[in-house]
């Protein structure tokens, strides 16, 4: 049974791949004929990176379409399919309200708003043309947050936390909290990330490929192959996504993705793990923070521009030199972290 599961996940990976790589030249048409390009930050207010992205003006954003659309339609074709012809479309179906309906549910949720700030940044609205303020997006995160805690604590009724080498936790009440800024750090964090050709979407197949992983070990095969239906379109992103990107992942991708990998992160009860297997969502994140705190409180900068992708580009690393570092770390820091879980579990 096991061998059926793993071919299963495998065929709808690879499914998942050509699909996206088939209705990619029909959404790319769309997105160049209506110009529906990305902007690049005011060169006053952040000069640096304005100077170094400047080419990049104009370049078709919301390619986080081709993720998330493909994951809807296939989760859904399958699930009709085995509604109207037993037997072998059954077999492929991985809608579950147990499993995938609540990360399902997030992606949609979180893929809609994030479609809204790149419209929003393509029509030049907001502070500065830049879509979405920072202060709305994490009221976004915090009300998709609190909907997913609720989910978990009063529908599946969720108190305990795992910690690795020591066990259960019952935190209680306190798991709301948790939950929410899980969700919250983790879709900040690789909204962060999605600033060079390439690097986010690598980072979060790898990061999806992890946590796919242990979602198989755990017994959870429809989360397994919903990880995997993701990581099989993000690789047909990244065809057309890595230097010089073809169009750019947008909000519509970093924000939903990074919802879902909090959301399955808890689901998987690996929360613990995942600053140790998203690492590299976790140092950009500490770059940003530093370099706040030293403009607040010292008057200069502490980085050249932030987060740290930026000022590796600005001290004269080529972009792909840089993604591709990134990468390797991610593969690193993702296979150490699911070493930890197997040799917890054991």
């Amino acid at each position: 049974m096991t061998n059926f599961f793993i071919t299963k996940i495998f065929f709808l990976t690879t499914v998942s791949f050509v699909l996206t790589l088939l209705w990619t030249p029909f959404l790319t048409h769309f997105l160049y004929k209506y110009r529906l390009g990305k902007g690049i930050r005011d060169a006053q207010a952040a000069p640096v990176f304005a100077a170094m992205h400047k080419k990049k003006a104009g370049t078709p954003t919301m390619g986080g379409i081709l993720i998330w659309g493909t994951t809807l339609f296939l989760i859904l074709l399958f699930f009709y399919l085995s509604k109207f012809f037993d037997g072998w479309f059954s077999k492929l179906d991985f809608l579950s309200r147990k499993e995938t309906l609540l990360p399902l549910g997030a992606l949609l949720a979180s893929a809609a708003v994030g479609l809204i700030d790149d419209l929003f940044d393509v029509w030049r609205m907001g502070k500065g043309g830049g879509g979405l303020r920072m202060r709305h997006r994490f009221l976004i995160y915090g009300l998709i947050a609190i909907v997913g805690a609720w989910w978990f604590y009063f529908k599946l009724e969720w108190t305990t936390l795992y910690v690795p080498f020591f066990g259960y936790l019952d935190i209680g009440l306190w798991y709301i909290p948790f939950f929410i800024l899980v969700i919250i750090a983790t879709a900040h964090a690789v909204n962060l990330t999605d600033g060079l050709d390439g690097l986010a979407g690598g980072t979060l197949l790898i990061a999806f490929g992890a946590y796919g992983a242990i979602s198989f070990a755990q017994g959870r095969y429809d989360l397994a192959t919903f990880c995997g239906v993701i990581i099989g379109a993000l690789s047909a992103f990244l065809w057309f996504n890595i230097n010089p990107a073809r169009f750019f992942m947008g909000d519509t991708g970093s924000m939903s993705l990074g919802v879902t990998l909090g959301i399955i992160a808890m689901l998987t009860n690996a929360a613990l793990l995942l600053p140790i297997i998203g690492f590299i969502f976790v140092i950009e994140t500490i770059s940003v923070i530093i370099q706040m705190i030293s403009k607040k409180f010292f008057g200069h900068k502490f980085f050249i521009s932030s987060p740290l992708h930026h000022h590796l580009e600005a001290k004269g690393w080529p972009e792909p030199k840089i993604v591709m570092r990134f990468w390797v770390i991610s593969g690193i820091s993702a296979v150490v972290g699911l070493i930890l879980f197997l040799v917890d579990k054991t």
